[in-house]
């Protein structure tokens, strides 16, 4: 078990899963500072060139129930190092890639590569630490935290000092000393047997794809509407499949009441509209900085760096702002925070002359309310009946990266009109649902652990 542990390994153990949420988020949003610059290297338009962005985070998303049962199924630590293995190979394959289409193809597979790191590294914080669920998803929030704070600076200065490729190659040396900390660090944990009903995974991964597919594809201009619209209906009707096959069914992925129950759905909801305003502001105030406002590559990422920063420092005292007045009364806080930061940052980016002073505070606001939110939300999901099965802590994650890939999308589908204060309008629309929701039953008996 794992309490047997003596403290000093389990603090070594901690820090390399926190490392690989810190590689895994950056491998995410490392390349959006530096977004022209790839699209001017290969001959093509921004906005094709942001499916870099949609693949990584679409591939990411999809798989991230499954890789969540595999944890369960044939161990947590060993499916987590062959994920990070992976990851290191198909950033070698990104920096050598010699077009936009095997760009695009590299980043997917980083993103299915990725898939398994969020699930797993929640899982094993809370099998080491489980009597401290709150303190350690506050330490994975500040973890993601790090990651999306380096991440646009890193991407935008090594871009301007060596080239775009060049990301690429420092991410891989990093990831493999990453990797090297797990595989020596972590302990091993035993495989739970974990059937897998694949009519409902099928259906669920097929039902994510083809709903993800259809959203990032609307703000392509040589996909037909039609098509990218037919796409999102079939999607929901396919995931409509997957709850109707699942339900009443002792072998599903995940027990459909636990996904129904109150806590995981709020708190889910929740994950979403965080991530659909981090999706949008990554990729959005980047653009702006090195647009309209004039910034070069390196100082756009520096000024951006104040948004993820204030995500990171905060998220262990929102950690135990939690424990205190309680997850859900700083959720909805949080979400109050976006709204006004979003509003306020779509009427400065939006004007013809961006304000920088003004700006930068500004996304600092809006990440004090993604931080209000990320360790509550994180913390609700883990505490949840839903909680104790991989492929729902994967299926958390897979909606809070549908919220990053919508995001990006909502971003791409309006940037050809010059529609950023409509950009962040959407946003706050997102976050106001999401608070509403946060009002839906009341808190459920947290439940014992085997």
């Amino acid at each position: 078990m794992a309490e047997t542990h003596s403290p000093e390994p389990r603090a070594l153990a901690r820090y390399a899963l926190l490392a690989a949420t810190v590689i895994g988020t950056m491998s995410n949003n490392i390349i959006n500072v530096p977004l022209r610059s790839i699209a001017q290297d290969y001959g093509q338009t921004v906005q094709r060139t942001v499916l870099a962005v949609l693949a990584f985070s679409l591939f990411l998303a999809v798989t991230m129930p499954l890789t969540g049962w595999l944890g369960d199924r044939f161990g947590r630590r060993r499916v987590l190092a062959a994920a990070v293995g992976l990851m290191a190979l198909t950033q070698v394959a990104a920096a050598l890639a010699p077009n936009l289409e095997l760009l695009v193809a590299s980043r997917g597979a980083q993103g299915l590569a990725c898939s398994g790191i969020p699930p797993l590294v929640m899982g094993i914080l809370i099998w080491m630490h489980p009597a401290q669920p709150a303190r350690m998803m506050a330490a994975w929030a500040a973890a993601n935290g790090i990651g999306q704070a380096a991440g646009p600076p890193i991407g935008g200065v090594v871009a301007d000092w060596f080239g775009w490729r060049a990301i690429f190659v420092v991410m891989a040396v990093a990831t493999l000393t990453v990797l090297a900390a797990l595989l020596l660090a972590v302990p091993a944990d035993r495989p739970r047997p974990s059937a897998l009903h694949l009519p409902g995974a099928i259906l669920l991964t097929s039902g994510a794809g083809l709903l993800l597919a259809g959203i990032s594809s609307l703000s392509q201009s040589p996909v037909p509407r039609l098509l990218s619209w037919t796409l999102i209906g079939v999607g929901l009707v396919v995931l409509l499949g997957f709850l109707l096959v699942s339900r009443g069914n002792a072998s599903a992925l995940i027990p459909v009441r636990f996904i129904a129950e109150t806590r995981f759905a709020r708190s889910t909801v929740a994950a979403f509209a965080q991530m659909f305003a981090l999706g949008t502001a990554l990729v959005a105030i980047p653009l702006v900085l090195t647009g309209a406002a004039g910034l070069s590559t390196s100082t756009a990422g520096a000024a951006f760096f104040v948004l993820p920063l204030t995500m990171a420092v905060l998220a262990t005292f929102v950690g135990r702002l939690s424990e205190r007045h309680g997850p859900r009364r700083v959720l909805r806080t949080g979400l109050v925070v976006i709204v006004v930061g979003a509003c306020a940052i779509g009427l400065v980016a939006g004007s013809e002359h961006p304000r920088v002073p003004l700006l930068v505070p500004l996304l600092s606001l809006l990440g004090l309310g993604m931080a209000f939110v990320q360790t509550p939300a994180a913390t609700g999901a883990t505490r949840s009946p839903a909680g104790s099965y991989g492929a729902a802590l994967g299926l958390f994650s897979l909606v809070r990266f549908a919220g990053s890939t919508t995001g990006a999308a909502w971003v791409a589908l309006l940037v050809p009109r010059d529609a950023t204060t409509a950009i962040f309008a959407g946003v706050a629309v997102i976050s106001v649902l999401a608070l509403a929701l946060s009002f839906a039953g009341p808190d459920p008996v947290p439940v014992a652990r085997g």
